[in-house]
Order: structure tokens, then sequence, then C-alpha cells
């Protein structure tokens, strides 16, 4: 922390006086990423200890934006601690803004517009900016090859198929992935393979796609992007926006390569097949092998586009064994509990004074979450914070501006996510949350108004909010 904070400092010539942990450290990445913020300025802070992987990134950075391509400016950097700050892009991803505006299949315009937007960036990154672009500096592979193939199709049998409990037979599974392969590597593959190419790693910014998460990129083939776009799990795009979206960024690509639309289809679906199974061994890898349940939530998605693949897709080689193994997917129990939609989960979130005791528990299920914020800065110690609460802009800029605070409710709503994931794949309607500070009128207040406009955004769960001591003495404590 202490490395951004002077990188911070030595671009912008002033302190970071504010500094906020994102949710993005709680993905898959293992990245720390911090937003820092002072004297009007802000920026984006990553500490990651893999260098390869860092010197990817910034090197793709400098290229993609000599291009013009929309990417985040790179402020400073310092190696030696795995340190750099960006620009700061905001905080809607297009997954976001997806989930915002859609009722099942039902998606807005302006969300279409946005995606076609997006497919329509992505030929410029991988023709026109991968024409001249150093891929030694790629990590861990220089090109979509053989061996990172095979990777990824081990991932999915060792991290999916074995976790999962799916039977299959080895040998056999082989000589399909041998067949796949020889398929995928017989497209053309001389262009830049973004390799994440997903709606998280799109943020918009007034309704222009901005573009993160490429230090994987590596030479490959054009499907490959476009299909971990439109087969992105849980943004479940309807079968007809995929089509339309696909035609699009053909005709966008037709614009920089002489393409023929048949040769470019014959290898389309091999890739949509294994984005989907590399992504299965992800899930796999997070959810069932380091035990983060959230990660599974993705998999009803995958095992949706994947059934969608069996009834529509025929592909140019037979692959008798995976297909086998893709039908006792669909089959398994295990997998169908992941999959059982769930009834709806309530998430009851309480503030409350320890000098009371704690809340009672109306639903009957022993408690849930307590978390303990006495620790943390307590504004009630000053007189100008006295007659507000945690629902004050005083006092919540007070708060936004303690590290610390930032901190405890990242390491709460990472607990609470994990929950509310298994509570969901469990069918089980309930989850109590409370959090405890001594007067409960300032940091407990804020905690509980903080997770729950962050659990407000999880499709299927209703949030309930109550202020026990704001209750008692007379002031609003209630929200839905």
């Amino acid at each position: 922390m202490d490395a951004l904070k002077r990188l911070f400092e030595q671009h912008f010539h002033s302190p970071a006086e504010h500094v906020q942990p994102l949710q993005g450290q709680l993905g898959g990445s293992g990245r720390n990423i911090i937003r820092l913020a002072g004297s009007g300025h802000t920026a984006v802070g990553i500490l990651y200890g893999v260098r390869e992987e860092n010197l990817a990134f910034l090197e793709f950075s400098r290229h993609f934006r000599r291009h013009g391509l929309p990417v985040p400016e790179i402020y400073a950097e310092d190696l030696s601690h795995g340190a750099y700050i960006e620009e700061d892009l905001g905080d809607t991803t297009l997954f976001e803004f997806l989930s915002a505006n859609r009722s099942s299949e039902n998606i807005a315009p302006e969300v279409v517009a946005a995606y076609r937007k997006v497919v329509a960036e992505l030929p410029r990154f991988q023709v026109v900016a991968g024409r001249d672009l150093n891929y030694k500096v790629c990590y861990p592979r220089s090109s979509f090859d053989r061996q990172s193939i095979a990777w990824d199709l081990n991932y999915f049998k060792y991290y999916f198929l074995r976790l999962a409990g799916i039977p299959f037979n080895e040998q056999a599974l082989e000589l399909d992935f041998s067949r796949l392969t020889k398929l995928l590597l017989a497209a053309p593959h001389d262009y830049f393979l973004y390799r994440d190419f997903q709606s998280r790693n799109v943020m918009l910014q007034e309704g222009r796609p901005r573009f993160l998460d490429y230090q994987g990129g590596r030479k490959g083939a054009l499907h490959y992007d476009i299909a971990s776009l439109l087969y992105d799990g849980k943004a479940d795009l309807p079968p007809a926006l995929r089509q339309e979206l696909l035609d699009h960024y053909l005709d966008a690509l037709s614009a920089f390569i002489d393409l023929d639309r048949g040769t470019f289809m014959e290898h389309y679906y091999a890739y949509v097949y294994v984005r989907i199974l590399q992504a299965l061994g992800a899930y796999g890898f997070r959810g069932f092998y380091e035990r983060k349940p959230h990660f599974l939530q993705s998999v009803p998605y995958a095992l949706k586009n994947l059934r969608w693949l069996a009834e529509n897709v025929r592909l140019p080689v037979a692959l008798p064994a995976l297909l086998d193994a893709l039908e006792a997917m669909q089959a398994s129990e295990k997998l169908r509990n992941l999959s059982a939609p769930a009834a709806g989960l309530t998430v009851r979130i309480f503030s409350f004074s320890f000098h009371n005791g704690l809340p009672a528990d109306e639903a009957g299920h022993g408690g849930g979450f307590v978390f303990d914020a006495r620790s943390l800065p307590n504004p009630g110690r000053e007189a100008r914070f006295r007659q507000f609460t945690g629902k004050d802009e005083a006092v919540i800029e007070y708060l936004d501006r303690q590290e610390s605070v930032h901190q405890f409710l990242s390491h709460a709503a990472s607990l609470v996510d994990a929950s509310v994931a298994s509570y969901q794949s469990r069918g089980f309607s309930n989850l109590m949350v409370s959090f405890g500070c001594t007067g409960g009128q300032h940091r407990s207040v804020y905690l509980a108004e903080q997770l729950a406009e962050h659990l407000r955004a999880t499709k299927g769960v209703e949030v309930q909010v109550r202020h026990t001591q704001l209750e008692k003495s007379g002031m609003p404590g209630e929200t839905a």
C-alpha cells in the first residue's frame, strides 16, 4: 500500500487522502485493486507479485494507447514492489450495466448499443494493434498454441470433471482433445488474442467502452475473443442477440481483413466450446478446490450454453467422449443442485449497540454473522458528528476516508458473498448479518447501509435493513 501512495504522490504532487479497496480484489486474479484519491485526482492502483504479468499489462497498455485504443493511461510504476497506478475508469462495468437494464430475456436497447460498440472495437485490438505488438512480453505463453490449449482442456478435465464427480474415459477423452486441438489450430492464428474479453473487463464511461485485463493476451485466432464475450456465463445473452452481435463483429472485422465468413464459421463453434470448457475449469478450481462457492454460481449458465450448443451446433470433427462427459454433466445431481433456482434469499442486515445486546433472530435460524466494528475510528467521539448517524453525508464522508473501514467492509463483504452464493445454491431463504458498535449510531449504521447497497446488485436477493438503536431513539431506522 505504501508503494501505491508513493507513486500517487510522485505523479500528482499531492498525497493520497483516501484509499479504498475495490471489489475486484475478491475475484479470481489474486491482484489487490485499490482506488486512491486526493486533491481532486483519482487513480487505480494495482499490487501484484507476478512481475512478468505486470510487465505484459504495462507494455500492452502503452502499445494500445499509441494505436488510439480506449485503455487506461499508466501513470507510474514500481515493479520492484509489484505496484503501478493507472487511470481510474469509474465503477460501471458492461456486466453491471447489462444486469441493471434487463428483465429476463428482454435487454434494453442502450445495452445492446453498448455491446455493439464493444464488438466493433475488438478488431482494432486483434488486427491493427496486433500487427506490431511485442509478443515477447506475453505471459505465460506468447501464443494460443498446442500447449496453451492443452492447459485449458486439462484444467477442465481435472478441476471440473474430476472434482464434480463426472465419469469419463481418460484415454478416449484425450483422443477427442487431440482432434479438437487440431481443428482449433487450423484457423489462422496471427492476431492478438485478448484472452479474457468478457463483460466484467469492459468499463463504460458516458456510454463509451474502455478496456481492461488483457495482461494474459497472446497471439492467436480471431474467434476466441468474440466467443468469450458472447458466451460469457452470467451475462446469459439470448441466442438471437448473440447472433446479431456476431454479425456486427464480422462486419467490423471485414473493414480490416479480407474475410470469408463461411471459413470463419468452420472454426467458430470449436472456439466457443474451448472457451466454455476453460471457464468451467476456472469455476471448478475456485469453487470446488479453493472452496469459494460464489464461483459456482456461474456453472448453471455454462451448462445452459452447452445445452444450446448440443442442440444447435454440429462440429466438423467427432468428439464422442467429450459429448458423453457433457451429457453426464447435464444429468449430474450435484450440478443440478447448483443450477436449481432458489426460491429467493432474504438477507436481513442489522445495526445495533453492544450496550443493548444483539438483535433478535426473528427467522429462527440462529443469528447469522455478527461483526464487531468497535475497533474502527469512531465519529461519535467528535462533537461535530454527535447529532448525525451513519446515514448522514458528513459521517459517510468521514468513514469513507478511513482505510481501516474499507478493509473491514471488504473482508465482511467477502464472507457474506460466499454465504449468499452457498445459501442460494442450497435453496435457503434467510441470512442475517449484524454490525455492532458502541452506540449503534455511526459505524454500525454506515457498515449496514454499505453492505446493503453491495448486496442489492446480487440477483435473487432481497435486502432488508434495520437500525435497532436508531429505532429506539426515534430516528428513521428501517430500509427495504
